[in-house]
């Protein structure tokens, strides 16, 4: 990759990271567009050291439920757009569940972008289920313009997340599901993109 092209990444990251900083401290969390019921700040952990992103799914739970209660899905994406989230059944999916106003969440989407755009897992499908209403995740977009879809997700993202191990509630969340279907590894915080890169070259 040409130097030009490594510092204008890095400039796309720290404005990111900033954003999301910025974001995490001034934002109050939108109310879910389901429920209506505020969406409690100590859902997006701190991208700390301590979250240990990597993570293995919960071990020895079958995770076959959840994964089809996934694709039987319809949300709505950042224009509106009612998605099934059956379209990307049969290939390698990573699921990010996230939010505007987490930090962490922000700061791992130019990464995220990468990893879709860049070729390197070519049949690699990155979705972002947005835990928050529809009119932040649109106007989240149209600032970004993020290289992979961005559902909404409200209080049935939630749900599914939790479905899919995500015990604590936890923001950034995300589940790294095969080709087969089948849940290979969930991660907590934000994720450490070395450990992420060899997950998805096991496949």
């Amino acid at each position: 990759m040409k130097k030009s092209h490594l510092l204008a990444y890095g400039v796309v990251a720290v404005l990111f990271a900033a954003t999301g900083a910025w974001v995490g401290q001034k934002m109050k969390p939108a109310p879910d567009p389901v429920t209506m019921t505020p969406v409690p700040a100590a859902a997006a952990p701190a991208a700390a050291a301590g979250n240990t992103p990597g993570a293995a799914a919960p071990a020895g739970k079958d995770l076959t439920g959840a994964v089809e209660a996934l694709f039987d899905q319809w949300m709505p994406d950042d224009k509106g757009v009612q998605q099934a989230l059956a379209q990307w059944q049969g290939k390698p999916l990573l699921l990010n569940f996230w939010a505007p106003w987490c930090a962490p969440c922000v700061q791992e989407m130019p990464e995220l972008s990468q990893l879709q755009t860049g070729g390197k897992f070519k049949d690699l499908q990155v979705v972002g289920i947005g835990i928050d209403t529809p009119t932040n995740i649109a106007d989240f977009n149209k600032k970004f313009k993020i290289a992979y879809p961005l559902l909404v997700g409200g209080s049935t993202g939630t749900e599914l997340s939790r479905l899919l191990g995500n015990t604590q509630g936890g923001l950034p969340f995300t589940v790294l599901i095969g080709a087969d279907g089948k849940v290979r590894k969930a991660y907590l915080g934000r994720l450490n993109f070395e450990k992420l890169e060899k997950d998805l070259a096991a496949l």
